[in-house]
């Protein structure tokens, strides 16, 4: 399957929707994030600055429901966008927290302090999307 297509964008629901694998973190580090997770309703557009393509994650009630490619400007509550660079070194096995923490992925538009209260949440969900294998 190719990146930024339905298909990936279908098969990248799923799998922030499971979550990561939670091994080598402590069971409180978890359950923070069940926490944050319970009743999350957001959507998030995570884009590729060089394509304009956006994946659409929609939650609602801590699942996540949907997920849709489009191409921008997008209506979302947090808008974040990478180049592509950022974005083969996230599926090549790069930190997703040192990603968001040194810009590399940038949140664009939406409440700041909303965002970064669940920020371990996201950086979670950005863990199991970026383990979604695909072709360039």
């Amino acid at each position: 399957m190719r990146f930024f297509t339905q298909e990936w964008a279908e098969a990248a629901r799923a799998a922030v929707d499971a979550g990561p694998p939670q091994e080598g973190k402590l069971p409180a580090y978890w359950h923070w994030i069940d926490r944050a997770r319970a009743g999350y309703t957001a959507t998030w557009a995570l884009g590729v600055r060089e394509t304009g393509a956006y994946l659409v994650l929609t939650w609602k009630d801590g699942k996540c429901a949907e997920a849709a490619i489009t191409q921008g400007p997008v209506e979302a509550d947090y808008v974040l966008a990478a180049g592509q660079t950022t974005w083969e070194e996230l599926r090549e096995g790069a930190d997703p927290g040192r990603v968001v923490m040194y810009r590399g992925l940038r949140l664009e538009r939406g409440e700041v302090l909303g965002f970064f209260r669940v920020i371990y949440f996201f950086v979670e969900s950005l863990a199991a999307l970026s383990h979604v294998p695909a072709d360039p």
